[in-house]
C-alpha cells in the first residue's frame, strides 16, 4: 500500500488507529481452547469486531513464533484472512529484524513477498546495509526504530555524543538518506510525550508508527499536539486495551467498544488539525 492510499483511509475512516495483535494463548478467552486454531480464532473475531475503527494491524511476531509451527501458522492464516475480507487495512509485521545485508534479503522477501505485509519494523543499529534490502520492494514500506517506549529506551537511545546529538537523532538524520516518507516510517513511543517536537523538526513528513497509547499510558492528545502533520503522518497503535477489552465470551464486543473510543478521540483530532 502507498502512502497516498493509506492517507485516503484515514481520512476516509476518520481514524488512524492500528490494532496490535498481540495475541497471547495464556491471555485469550477460555472457551477459545477448544478451536482447532485458537489463536487465528480469537484474531478473527477480534478482526471482524474492530475493522471498522481502524486503518492497520500490526501482528507481533513473538507471540506467534513461542508457540512454534502452530503460531505460524495462525500468523499465516491471520494475515490471508486480512488480505481476503479487508485488503484495504494496512498490515504491519512487527518483528523487529535487521541484520547483515544477505540475511536481510531473506528476511524481505518473507515478509513482503510470501507474506505479503505492508510493512515490517526494522532495527536500525547494523546499519545502511542491514536495512537497504527491505527498501527494494514497491509500495512497501520499513518502520525503523528511533525512540520506542519501554523503560531501557534511555539506556543507548538518548545517549549523547560530543556535539550534544542523541543517538535517536542520529538515526533519524542517517536513515534518511537511505529513503523517503514513501518508504520509511519511524517508531516512536507515546510515553515520549513531547520529544514529538524534537522528532517532527528532525523528520518532518515521515509517517510515525506510535505505540503506548493506553495500557502504557501514552497521551493520544499529546501525540496529536506534537506529532500530527498535514496528511496526519501517525499510525497510533493500541494493543491490550482493546484486544483484552474483556476475557469473558463477549471479547470481541468488549474489543469493538474499546477500538471506537479510540476512533472517536482520533476523528475529533483530525476534525482539530483540519485533515480531510
Amino acid at each position: 500500500m502507498n502512502r497516498q492510499k493509506l492517507v485516503e483511509q484515514i481520512c476516509t475512516k476518520r481514524t488512524f488507529l492500528c490494532v496490535g495483535l498481540d495475541t497471547d494463548i495464556k491471555k485469550i478467552p477460555q472457551h477459545l481452547l477448544n478451536e482447532e486454531s485458537p489463536i487465528f480464532a480469537f484474531n478473527k473475531a477480534i478482526i471482524d469486531a474492530t475493522a471498522p475503527y481502524c486503518v492497520a494491524y500490526k501482528p507481533n511476531l513473538a507471540f506467534y513464533e513461542s508457540l512454534g509451527v502452530n503460531g505460524i501458522a495462525a500468523f499465516e492464516h491471520t494475515v490471508r484472512y486480512l488480505r481476503k475480507y479487508y485488503p484495504h487495512h494496512f498490515v504491519i509485521a512487527d518483528a523487529k529484524r535487521g541484520d547483515i545485508g544477505n540475511t536481510s534479503s531473506l528476511y524481505a522477501r518473507t515478509f513482503f513477498e510470501e507474506y505479503d505485509i505492508d510493512a515490517l519494523t526494522v532495527a536500525p543499529y547494523m546499519g545502511e546495509d542491514s536495512v537497504s534490502p527491505f527498501l527494494e520492494y514497491d509500495d512497501k514500506w520499513v518502520i525503523l526504530l528511533a525512540l520506542t517506549s519501554n523503560r531501557g529506551s534511555a539506556d543507548f537511545q538518548l545517549m549523547e555524543d560530543a556535539h550534544g546529538e542523541h543517538l535517536f537523532e542520529r538515526v533519524l538524520k542517517k536513515s534518511q538518506q537511505w529513503a523517503g516518507p514513501d518508504k520509511m516510517m519511524y517508531v516512536v513511543g507515546a510515553t515520549q510525550g513531547a520529544k514529538f517536537q524534537e522528532i517532527r523538526l528532525l523528520a518532518p513528513n515521515h509517517f510515525l508508527l506510535v505505540p503506548g497509547v493506553g495500557a502504557q499510558g501514552g497521551s493520544l492528545q499529546e501525540v496529536c499536539r506534537y506529532g500530527m502533520i498535514a496528511d496526519c503522518g501517525l499510525l497510533v497503535n493500541s494493543s491490550r486495551g482493546i484486544i483484552y477489552a474483556s476475557n469473558g465470551t463477549d471479547f470481541a464486543e468488549a474489543a469493538a467498544k474499546s477500538a471506537q473510543a479510540l476512533q472517536a478521540e482520533m476523528a475529533i483530532e483530525l476534525d482539530k488539525a483540519h485533515i480531510q
